[in-house]
């Protein structure tokens, strides 16, 4: 037996690695491991170990930060009345909850507009300019939306509303929206150093250009918008992630601290997994399954009761989430087995009649890692169908989908996560187009699943001060991985042990150093670990408190038998 995936492991850069060891005191194992994280000299490499709020860039470095924050205080001392629209997601949800906080602390009258999944889609519709002339709205704020609503902002504008546009997504248009003023580190004309923060991300800078404030007190809102959007952990994100998941874990917020207590983590330190795998699911159901509003109160909330009640029903929602997951996965797994041919379809468009939409993209992003390719998922509920879809790393899926906009309703979103909208005649051509494109731009090797590994070691390499040293790289997520490595030629010390929920525990040596082993939902590789006179090892270390003693564990990855 052996394991079919790619393992990448990239050259050494020694002169660099000599450069770092000598200026920062660090080992040459963790310099190699920065330089695989992109970091090219000792300044970098210092910021990156040692992020700190002083590295986080000027807010007014937004080139129409001047325009928004003077368009605010005129509301202000006009006493007009704003109104916050944002995004059901996580991401979406924080930045209201964040920007609503930080007015009404500066005394603005101060409503909010949250879209129904469902009813409404993402971004600003028809419904906004009546509820605006409604309340007597002068001026709206969007949160994680509002770059691609141009008919939707020219409306407001010719009915008297300014419109304040902060976003992190990418622009399908030639030119940005027509609002007053546009926040977003990635429109064409952004002078903003930084490009990849979330949607809170870009909120909390136009808050502290407001305040005058860093506003270090919300980066736990800020960090769980931030994990939970799945952008790089690098720059300013690093910062304000690693800031704000320390904040978390003793946060005063009645909401977060009901629901991490519910979810089953409240005497553990909240990292970035907890966020990504726990919270982030969590909050996300409400909006998933009902209306986001459930979650946003939650976020908000200052009573104590309250936000037990929430948290409840927040729960509630993720179980039933995953109930209906589980049933449109099944069923896209079986469609998928009949119906498309892996030789000639490297993306995945799979349809199905009246999925719940509000699993279309978990549904997605499960199939994706399954099969390694670009995978769409459909729902067929009268003649316009709802999708969303997720990708690999080689194929840009916004790009894909604005070279095929003629076949689509409505589209949006980044290069790996997109959602759209379609006409149901027109699924087969968007199957038929897209694949054409993923033909001319995908190779073999790109649909291989693979492991980034970071370097090739020893036994001998690991001790707890190597172990102590990648605790610094934390915290881990995208462009900033766990650290990953690989010895090759061990043995099997002993027979491995089956514990709960398919976990492996076994015993590796290289003849010389023995360390303990632990493979979650890896119990198959048994007999062939048995079996194997030898096996190369993928893993990170950690350190083990199990029993009161500290001992090194290899976590392991993968296993590649001989």
């Amino acid at each position: 037996m052996h394991s079919h995936k790619v393992l990448h492991l990239p050259k050494a850069h020694i002169s660099l690695q000599d450069t770092l060891n000598k200026e920062l005191g660090i080992s040459k194992i963790l310099a190699q491991l920065l330089i695989n994280r992109g970091i090219n000299n000792v300044k970098e490499a210092e910021e990156f170990l040692n992020a700190k709020l002083e590295h986080l860039l000027d807010p007014y470095t937004f080139s129409q930060m001047p325009k928004a924050v003077q368009l605010i205080k005129e509301a202000s001392q006009k006493k007009h009345k704003i109104m916050v629209c944002g995004d059901y997601d996580v991401d979406g949800l924080t930045s209201v909850a964040l920007l609503k906080d930080t007015l009404r602390h500066l005394g603005q009258d101060v409503m909010h507009y949250l879209p129904h999944r469902i009813n409404d889609g993402y971004g600003l519709n028809k419904k906004i300019l009546q509820i605006a002339t409604h309340n007597k709205v002068k001026l709206i704020i969007t949160a994680d939306c509002g770059m691609n609503d141009h008919e939707h902002i020219q409306e407001l504008k010719d009915n008297n509303i300014e419109v304040i546009v902060t976003d992190h997504h990418e622009s399908m248009h030639r030119d940005g929206p027509p609002a007053s003023a546009v926040i977003n580190p990635k429109s064409k004309d952004s002078s903003y150093k930084y490009r990849d923060l979330a949607g809170v991300g870009v909120v909390y800078k136009l808050c502290q250009a407001i305040t005058g404030r860093l506003l270090s007190e919300n980066l736990d809102l800020v960090s769980l918008g931030t994990v939970a959007d799945v952008v790089p952990l690098t720059g300013e994100n690093r910062v304000m992630v690693k800031e704000g998941l320390a904040m978390m874990s003793r946060t005063k917020r009645p909401g977060l601290k009901a629901l991490i207590r519910i979810s089953g983590i409240k005497d553990k330190e909240i990292n970035a997994h907890f966020v990504s795998y726990i919270l982030g699911p969590r909050i996300n159901a409400s909006g998933r399954m009902d209306t986001a509003e459930t979650s946003l109160s939650l976020l908000m909330s200052e009573s104590e009761e309250e936000a037990e009640r929430l948290a409840k029903m927040v729960d509630a929602y993720n179980r039933q989430r995953q109930k209906i997951e589980g049933k449109v996965l099944e069923e896209a797994e079986s469609i998928i087995a009949r119906e498309i041919n892996f030789k000639e379809h490297k993306v995945i468009v799979v349809a199905g009649e009246d999925w719940h939409q509000g699993v279309l993209g978990i549904v997605a992003s499960k199939l994706t890692d399954r099969f390694h390719r670009p995978t769409i998922v459909i729902s067929k509920a009268g003649d316009l169908c709802k999708g969303s879809g997720r990708s690999i790393k080689s194929f840009h899926l916004f790009q894909a989908l604005l070279e095929c906009k003629d076949v689509l309703e409505q589209f949006g979103g980044h290069s790996h996560a997109v959602g759209l909208l379609i006409n149901k005649n027109r699924i087969s051509d968007f199957k038929d187009k897209i694949n054409l494109l993923a033909k001319e731009r995908l190779k073999l090797e790109d649909l291989l699943p693979s492991i980034e590994v970071d370097m090739e070691l020893s036994l001998s390499d690991l001790d707890e001060e190597l172990i102590a040293q990648l605790d610094l790289l934390e915290p881990f997520g995208t462009d900033n991985p766990r650290p990953l490595f690989y010895t090759r030629q061990l043995r099997l010390k002993a027979e491995p042990l089956i514990l709960g929920k398919n976990t492996l525990k076994f015993w590796v040596t290289d003849g010389n150093i023995t360390y303990q082993a632990i493979g979650f939902g890896m119990s198959d590789f048994k007999d062939s670990l048995i079996q194997a006179k030898g096996f190369d090892l993928v893993y990170t270390p950690r350190i083990d408190t199990w029993g009161g003693s500290d001992t090194v564990l290899l976590e392991v990855e993968d296993i590649f038998f001989k």
